[in-house]
């Protein structure tokens, strides 16, 4: 079971809080979001000092009986960064309302610059002091909660992209184009597989697709710093303070300079990048075409320009630097609006003369929805100067629109199964059936492992958790606490038809437990000898099958049997209102109704996780049964060259993998179509809050 399966609930607890504490500032939210940032980064770079802290101290030198002390290089080592006392977040939080917080912050800060020479003049500093004492203090202690200091793992590395996602979505620096969506950071990361080398990004906003980069060469476990650098240009001054926050809060270094990469390029890697990601700015109308027109990164020449002597779209100004900036094996990945990929006239001159190249390599469509400040669909285009021969001239064209997952009412994202599975496809493409297979294996093993969870989990706090039996047994203690009252009822009284129901369904819900607990062990026999051909994994995840609809069938009952003993207690209590009892003791009623309710959360959860893992496993094998690419309809196509000229050199992966017939689901997931409404309820009640609240504020001001 992943650690704080609630880490949402706490995101949005903790955002709710910070933001709460604007109102007692003097900054409006584009002035706040930066001091904040900071705290935020402080409080991420401590929690990464200590994950690495204990294992650097364990294997530092001894001589003549002394241990070498603590150094930064250590620290880089291990993609963390050093923290003088002073620095570390838990000195800060220890402070009282007779300490002035604003200085300690200020001299936190200072004490990292002092030894990451690259930060100086980076952090925010001179913000604190427009901030209350006790308001800072309420905010380190906000940021500091206690669930999060036992945790491992990079926790605040998430808690640090929801802060700079909430501040997008508010717009509070930049128009929010400081921040692209982590789901397509990751998914332009991985399909370019950047091992080694140089990574360029022109126009580099809050540094994400660095960040993304370096995880991907960490989960090869090694050393980020030593294999890649870092180069980006942004032409606004704050978010290059946040883009080297948020490099350095990783352990990393890049050379971001301040330039507009229309017409500057300070870098001067023409030709000499081994990677390009970007999420540029999308249809800019006013570049000024005399200036760039003699650009030596326009090899296609310029898209076309206005009578006002600006070039009328700046997307293919965007796309024709990421390709002349490339290496002769380089690969690109970038965001582009999906207007882009089918736009006429001279853009569709240079795009022909782009993909006659043979260099365009993929192209994934997504959904409208992924951004915090825009609603448009876009693309993500890759281009790959060292392409298979087999593929030169063709392009892997990905209709991703119906692959996602709704995270509030306007917004979704990829899972990180939906994220594994397109890039399965990419495997599937570059050759790399091996790739594939042992994602649908380990899919495979997942879910057996999250079966075998369901009856012996490991919490949080590292205890043994039989979540099943837990549940069943916290259902039995409840029922037991209401007997006492149900006995002195009628045998056919308003309760009977309901107690009939809970006690046959448990012992039911029981037994299912035990074939459920079998299947999955026999399962597990058969795994240790399980081949891994794709013959035979196909084989294993339809013999997988049973295990994700007992699960989905046992979710239904568990929550079927908690709605039943609700029911029964409101019958008791309406029998009670009528007469007094002894019998029924309201305390001992609510602790153990609470109990039930807990532990049915985390039986539901664990069984949803084993239907997951197998929902996925046979998502892969059901489309492409041979383990090998194949065109699908609605989802992908490899178009070849001719196809393209067909279609006047569209980019557009939906004119040519057309629409999915449409099928009845039978797979349909009641709960999380729940989910998704509960989500969207939320935020609509949130809305309305704050809306009344200004229509308050309206009010007072025009004294009514």
């Amino acid at each position: 079971m992943a650690q704080l399966e609630h880490i949402e609930a706490i995101e949005k607890r903790l955002w709710g809080a910070a933001d709460t504490l604007r109102a007692n500032s003097n900054y409006a939210s584009n002035e706040y979001f930066l001091p904040v940032m900071g705290l935020i980064f402080l409080r991420h770079a401590y929690s990464r000092y200590l994950n690495v802290k204990d294992e650097i101290i364990a294997s530092l030198p001894t001589r003549g009986g002394k241990t070498r002390t603590l150094t930064k290089e250590d620290f880089s080592q291990k993609s963390a960064i050093f923290l003088r006392e002073e620095g570390r977040f838990d000195y800060l939080v220890a402070l009282t309302d007779s300490d002035d917080r604003a200085k300690a912050i200020i001299s936190a800060m200072e004490s990292i610059e002092a030894d990451y020479s690259n930060l100086h003049g980076v952090l925010p500093k001179s913000e604190y002091q427009e901030l209350d004492n006790e308001v800072l203090g309420q905010l380190l202690r906000t940021l500091n909660p206690d669930e999060l200091k036992r945790v491992s793992g990079d926790v605040f590395g998430r808690i640090y992209e929801y802060f700079l996602t909430q501040f997008a979505d508010q717009k509070a620096h930049d128009g929010g184009e400081f921040f692209t969506p982590v789901s397509l950071v990751a998914l332009i990361a991985n399909v370019l597989e950047p091992r080694q080398g140089t990574v360029l990004d022109p126009a580099c906003g809050s540094g994400g697709m660095f960040v993304q980069s370096a995880q991907f060469v960490e989960r090869l476990h090694q050393n980020p710093s030593d294999k890649l650098t870092f180069r980006g240009l942004e032409k606004n001054a704050t978010t290059i303070r946040l883009a080297k926050m948020n490099l350095a809060v990783h352990g990393l270094e890049g050379d971001i300079q301040k330039a507009i990469t229309y017409y500057e390029d300070p870098h001067e890697l023409l030709g000499k990048s081994d990677f390009v990601t970007a999420n540029p700015p999308f249809n800019v109308d006013e570049v000024d075409a005399g200036k760039v027109k003699n650009d030596p990164r326009l090899p296609f020449g310029l898209p076309g320009v206005n009578k006002g002597g600006k070039v009328s779209n700046g997307n293919y100004l965007w796309i024709s630097y990421f390709y002349s900036y490339l290496s002769e094996t380089g690969r690109a990945g970038f965001v582009m609006s999906s207007q882009a990929s089918s736009a006429g006239r001279d853009e569709a001159k240079v795009r022909q003369k782009l993909i006659e190249t043979g260099d365009v390599e993929i192209m994934i469509a997504i959904r409208s929805g992924f951004f915090y400040t825009r609603t448009v669909p876009c693309e993500l285009w890759f281009l790959n100067r060292g392409k298979r021969k087999e593929n030169k001239n063709k392009v892997l064209m990905i209709d991703a629109r119906n692959i996602h997952r709704k995270v509030t009412r306007k917004i979704y994202d990829f899972s990180p199964g939906q994220l594994q599975n397109i890039l399965a496809i990419v495997s599937l493409y570059r050759g790399q059936q091996e790739h594939f297979l042992k994602l649908v294996a380990r899919y495979c093993r997942t879910t057996l492992e999250e079966t075998a969870a369901c009856f012996n989990l490991i919490d949080e706090e590292g205890q043994k958790v039989k979540a099943l039996g837990t549940f069943a047994d916290s259902m039995a203690a409840l029922r037991t606490a209401m007997q006492p009252f149900l006995a002195t009822l009628k045998k056919d009284g308003p309760q009977a038809e309901t107690l009939k129901q809970l006690d046959e369904g448990l012992k039911t819900f029981i037994q299912d437990n035990k074939t459920f607990k079998a299947t999955g062990e026999k399962e597990q026999t058969s795994r240790e000898k399980q081949k891994t051909s794709n013959g035979a994994l196909k084989k294993a995840v339809d013999r997988l099958a049973p295990l994700g609809e007992t699960s989905r069938d046992l979710v239904k009952q568990a929550d079927l049997l908690y709605k039943l003993a609700c029911r029964l207690i409101e019958i008791c209590e309406k029998e009670l209102s009528a007469r007094e009892s002894d019998k029924w003791v309201t305390r001992d009623i609510v602790r153990t109704r609470k109990a039930a309710d807990e532990a049915r959360r985390v039986a539901v959860e664990q069984l949803k996780r084993v239907r997951y893992f197998r929902r996925h496993a046979a998502w892969l094998t059901e489309r492409f049964p041979e383990g090998e690419l194949r065109d699908m309809e609605g989802l992908v196509k490899l178009v070849d060259k001719a196809d393209l000229e067909a279609n006047d050199w569209s980019l557009t992966p939906g004119r040519y993998v057309g629409v999915a017939p449409e099928e009845e689901d039978e797979d349909f997931d009641f709960e999380e179509a729940l989910r998704d409404i509960h989500v969207e309820l939320n935020d609509l009640n949130a809305e309305a809050v704050k809306l009344a609240a200004q229509i308050a504020r309206n009010f007072e001001e025009l004294g009514i």
